[in-house]
């Protein structure tokens, strides 16, 4: 496999759209309020709002440029709005009318002619033709005024260099002093007929299409609340993308709320007329609708996912964990979340409500029903290790077997060990409770359970007995359909050793077979951490060598801001490689032919000039003499044809040379030197050098790459003492958890396979001739691999 952190479009294929597409508009706004943008047609969108304050406000926006695609998909920046036209139809409900001094407005961002930045106020009423909530809207840009009151108060905009457009969405009785609602406001907005005429009407568009790679998405409606679903898909499919869609619903976007005195609390309270759940607010249910839809079309499933982590500003006192001196769990995250005690009733009612409302969207838009248990636990606070088991609720559970764990870290008591089993018995109820929740509200239709655990936090080596409260015994198979694991902090530290522990523990633990397990692969949290990425390819291949089904690449907006784009190289392919090997009772027979490619000139003066194309030898076998009976042959014929002839590359054991030590010798783990440390590089490629002394660093040694050896074959050592830090990557790369030392000498040995093809798609054998003596040509041809 590889990837490219794409930067720019240059030749890859491209579209056109209209400018004002409804797919690329957003909406935004500050909290509490809530909105969202979906499109109804290809020439319209609806933009629905929830107010709690009278100043609230949102806005929808379109963007000169294209800041949100990923760069092989987005929209030209086009700055210029001169001699263009923008036209559509208005229509509104429960938000302030086109025709009041607050009423909608366009804000146009950009510069002036001495290209100073300036905004300008359109008021929309003054090119509507209509009703204040129903009404045709003309705006021409190289004639177009700000101000309210028209002529007297124009300001006219200067069209050609607009960064973007902003149309204010505010509640009916806006005032601006932010009085609390004694109920929320529910408004929408729609425009159809959307229209953009005149120069630059058109906007060229990214339109790759990149090869299915395997691999699955993971979005969050915290990262895209403010995008149409359309788009988003879009972007998913484009990108090679396919199969399950692992969808977090968040912990700050989705939420009803009501009011507490001057406090906003999440709400359970039965929805008004306009509103359609209890407990999610009206602009996420119209938006996740609109994405379930879609992607059912699109042939993806949703796999909705919710996480006991709540913002924390909107949740209840009571229902939080919290450590034995009473704090919070709250999360690193600014402004941060707070972890839902497990042994809160109403916490876990909340949570169970929550997830019958996206059930049934799921359920009533006629799409499979899968529900993912996000990373559910017992908080531990990062920096002194106080595990969160102390709210009024879990000591109540404890009874009297609640004991002080100040510090999860290190070897515990039988008293401390017990109350950690029980913490675990408490957390698995309630996950089983709100899996029950989802099954009841599916009324029948078939639901899939999974459970996703975050392995470095919950099998931290400092904290032995942190998984009796954290992975429980509760969680074993059948407990979920799928297991799903992530190891983002591993795979950031490039530490694959860990991970393979890890995996290892919690399928040993759990009993999920590999069949029944999913990865989500990595987080590069900044745009600055690049190369997060490399590990994380790594980390993909590294699961799908486990054999696991499902891949998950988290998260869509990451992929987006970096242009990480991903595909199966044809070298690399599964297709084109079958980790098997050749009949080695056959093998053992055949001859070698070591070939190199040289180029040799004789000058007028009858001296030779000789150049050498490769760097290392391309070896070709005759596997005929090999064969030495007609079972055999039968074995050749079967092979060749699984391999599709010379279609798929396979290993083979080259007789006279396997071995890093001499030719066939057993390999000790200072046979070859692989590399000099440097206190940062964590990878070295296995090599194997021929020369009489190959050792020497002035020797003419030949160099020859390792791609296929044999994994339990090999030994690492650094400094002559042996390693075991350390993983077997992609080619035959060794990666350390951590960088050997700086001057350290890194040393392997290892038996090893050449990759070989069938040199043809034909193979002529006769038993006839066969049993006669003859011997038939089988030729085989080493594969390159690697750089």
């Amino acid at each position: 496999m590889g990837f490219w952190l794409a930067k720019e479009r240059t030749a890859q294929q491209t579209n056109f759209i209209q400018r004002f597409d409804p797919r690329f508009w957003t909406v935004n706004f500050p909290r509490p309020m809530m909105a969202s943008v979906v499109t109804t047609a290809a020439d319209a969108l609806r933009v629905d709002t929830t107010f709690y304050n009278s100043d609230d406000l949102a806005g929808l926006i379109w963007e000169s440029e294209d800041i949100l695609d990923h760069p092989l998909l987005a929209y030209e920046t086009s700055r210029d709005y001169a001699r263009l036209s923008l036209r559509f139809h208005w229509r509104s409900s429960g938000i302030m009318p086109l025709d009041q001094v607050n009423g909608p407005t366009l804000t146009i961002e950009g510069r002036d002619a001495l290209g100073q930045a300036k905004a300008w106020y359109v008021r929309l009423w003054n090119y509507a033709s209509g009703t204040p909530t129903d009404a045709d809207i003309n705006l021409e840009f190289s004639s177009l005024d700000g101000g309210f009151l028209l002529p007297g108060e124009a300001d006219p905009v200067q069209p050609e260099d607009i960064d973007r457009l902003f149309i204010s969405i505010i509640p009916p009785d806006y005032d601006g002093a932010g009085s609390r609602y004694a109920a929320p406001q529910i408004g929408w907005v729609e425009m159809s007929a959307i229209t953009a005429d005149g120069g630059g009407a058109v906007l060229e568009i990214g339109d790759i299409m990149v090869p299915e790679n395997g691999l699955s998405m993971a979005t969050g409606y915290d990262d895209s609340f403010n995008q149409t679903p359309e788009r988003l898909l879009r972007s998913i499919r484009a990108l090679g993308y396919r199969g399950s869609i692992n969808h977090y619903v968040g912990m700050s976007h989705y939420f009803r709320l009501e009011s507490n005195g001057e406090d906003l609390y999440v709400s359970q309270s039965e929805p008004q007329a306009d509103e359609e759940f209890s407990t999610i607010n009206q602009p996420c249910a119209v938006w996740h609708r609109d994405f379930v839809t879609r992607a059912e079309a699109m042939d993806f499933t949703v796999i909705f996912s919710l996480s006991y982590e709540l913002f924390d500003v909107h949740c209840r006192a009571s229902w939080k964990q919290r450590a034995e001196n009473g704090d919070p769990a709250l999360t690193g995250w600014v402004p941060p979340s707070t972890l839902l005690s497990p042994a809160e009733p109403a916490a876990m009612g909340y949570l169970q409500a929550v997830a019958r409302a996206f059930t049934a969207i799921a359920r009533d838009a006629g799409a499979s029903i899968k529900f993912q248990v996000g990373e559910p636990w017992w908080w531990v606070m990062p920096d002194d290790g106080r595990i969160c088991l102390y709210d009024a609720a879990a000591q109540s559970e404890f009874g009297d077997a609640l004991v002080s764990i100040p510090d999860i870290r290190g070897a515990k008591t039988v008293a401390q060990n017990a109350m950690l089993d029980q913490a675990g018995a408490i957390l698995a109820q309630s996950t089983a409770d709100l899996i029950a929740a989802v099954r009841d509200e599916a009324l029948g239709a078939p639901v899939e359970a999974l459970l996703l655990a975050y392995l470095p936090t919950i099998l931290d080596d400092a904290a032995p007995e942190a998984k009796r409260a954290n992975l429980p015994v509760g969680w074993a198979s059948p407990a979920f359909d799928i297991l799903q694991l992530e190891d983002y902090d591993w795979v950031i530290a490039g530490d694959q050793s860990a991970t393979r522990r890890g995996i290892d523990l919690a399928t040993e633990r759990l009993g999920y077979p590999m069949t029944q397990q999913h990865y989500l692969a990595g987080f590069v949290l900044t745009a600055d951490a690049g190369f997060v990425w490399t590990n994380m390819v790594d980390a993909v291949a590294a699961a799908e060598m486990r054999g696991t089904p499902g891949i998950f690449i988290w998260a869509l907006p990451q992929v987006a801001r970096d242009g990480f784009t991903y595909f199966q190289e044809l070298e690399d392919d599964v297709n084109a490689f079958d980790d098997v090997q050749f009949p080695l009772s056959i093998g053992r027979g055949a001859t070698v032919s070591p070939r190199f490619s040289t180029d040799v000139v004789t000058t007028l003066s009858g001296h030779e000039k000789r150049n050498s194309d490769w760097a290392d030898a391309r070896l070709e076998f005759d596997a005929g003499p090999g064969i030495r009976s007609e079972e055999e042959l039968r074995s050749l014929i079967a092979f060749f044809r699984a391999r599709r002839g010379a279609a798929k590359a396979f290993r083979f054991s080259d007789p006279y040379d396997h071995s890093s030590n001499a030719m066939i010798d057993p390999p000790t783990m200072m046979d070859q030197n692989i590399g000099i440390g440097d206190g940062e590089q964590t990878r070295f490629q296995l090599t194997k050098s021929y020369g009489l002394d190959a050792a020497a660093e002035d020797s003419e040694a030949q160099q020859r790459l390792i791609t296929r050896p044999q994994p339990s074959s090999l030994l690492v050592a650094v400094d002559g003492l042996i390693a075991s830090n350390w993983s077997l990557g992609m080619l035959g790369e060794v990666v350390f958890d951590s960088p050997p030392a700086a001057n350290s000498n890194v040393t392997a040995g290892f038996l090893f396979d050449v990759p070989v093809r069938f040199a043809e798609d034909r193979l002529e054998v006769s038993a006839r001739t066969f049993m006669a003596g003859e011997i038939p040509d089988i030729h085989l041809i080493e594969v390159r691999e690697g750089s």
